[in-house]
Parts: structure tokens; C-alpha cells; sequence
């Protein structure tokens, strides 16, 4: 609208001057008074257009001015939300790399001490594969021992018997 408003005013400025030639030259040969006063009020309602056309132009550009000046407001707005919206957004990504990073070390502390629980199971496990052989031949021992022991309390049964016997003899 501007460029269309300027054109106008340009094609009313060149006709203004034209028909200003027309009258200088109508002048110089002699024009008629009527025709002069014709030409006279042409020339006024061309420069009273022509105001107007320049007052219209001087709107369309102070509007468009101001569209232009809303229209930054509100882009620095869009901007200024986009550039809060990020940093909340980078603030949290920290925050969770932060909790990761925290969780991460937890499972590698949680791995250390599973790898030494297995370490430990095996060391109890072998142990424990030794306290059941050891007991397996305690056990063995003390069969032994019960077997031997039976052996002696028979022998001794059997002693007594034959002391029971010789001491009623020695003593006839």
C-alpha cells in the first residue's frame, strides 16, 4: 500500500507538474482568463490531492511503523520465552545426568559388592565342601572309636567274667 500510495503521489506530482507546464505555456500564449481560472482550480485540487495523498502515506507509514514495533515486541517475547524454556530445559538435563551419574556409581558400588559376595559364597563354599569332609572322617573316627570301644567294654566284660572265675579258685 505504501509503494502503491508513493506511485500515486509520484504520478500526481508529474501530472501537477505537466499540467503546471501546460499552464506556464498557456500563459505565454496568451491563455483565455477563463481558462486560466480552470487551470487555476485544477491546480488546487491536484495539490489538495496531492496533501491528502501525503497525509495518507504518512498514516499508512506511522501504522506500519507501529505493526513493524509490535511485531519486535512480540518476537522478543517468543525469543526471550524460547531462551527461559531452554535454560529450565538444560537446568534439568543437568539435574539428570546429576541423578544418573549418582546411580551409576550406586551400580558400580552394588556390582563391586555382588563380585565380592560371589568371591566370599565360593571361599564359604569351599570351607564348607572341607567342614563336611572333615566331619564325614570325625564321623568315621567316632565310628572307630564306638567300635573300638564296644571291643574294649566286650574285653572287659570278658575280663571281668574270667577274674570273677580265677578269684573264687585262687582263693580255694
Amino acid at each position: 500500500q505504501l509503494l502503491e500510495a508513493k506511485a500515486s503521489l509520484s504520478l500526481a506530482q508529474t501530472q501537477h507538474a505537466l499540467q503546471l507546464q501546460q499552464a506556464k505555456a498557456q500563459i505565454n500564449n496568451m491563455v483565455p482568463k477563463k481558462q486560466f481560472e480552470q487551470l487555476q482550480n485544477t491546480l488546487r485540487e491536484e495539490q489538495c490531492k496531492t496533501q491528502q495523498l501525503q497525509e495518507s502515506l504518512q498514516q499508512q507509514a506511522e501504522q506500519t511503523c507501529r505493526q513493524l514495533v509490535r511485531a519486535q515486541e512480540e518476537h522478543e517475547h517468543l525469543l526471550q520465552a524460547a531462551v527461559e524454556q531452554a535454560e529450565g530445559l538444560e537446568h534439568s538435563l543437568r539435574n539428570a545426568e546429576a541423578v544418573l551419574a549418582e546411580r551409576a556409581a550406586q551400580l558400580r558400588d552394588a556390582q563391586a559388592q555382588l563380585s565380592r559376595n560371589k568371591l566370599l559364597i565360593e571361599e564359604l563354599r569351599g570351607e564348607n565342601r572341607r567342614f563336611a569332609m572333615a566331619l564325614q572322617a570325625a564321623e568315621l573316627k567316632q565310628k572307630s572309636m564306638e567300635d573300638k570301644n564296644q571291643l574294649l567294654e566286650e574285653q572287659a566284660s570278658a575280663l571281668k567274667q574270667l577274674i570273677g572265675k580265677i578269684t573264687p579258685a585262687s582263693l580255694s
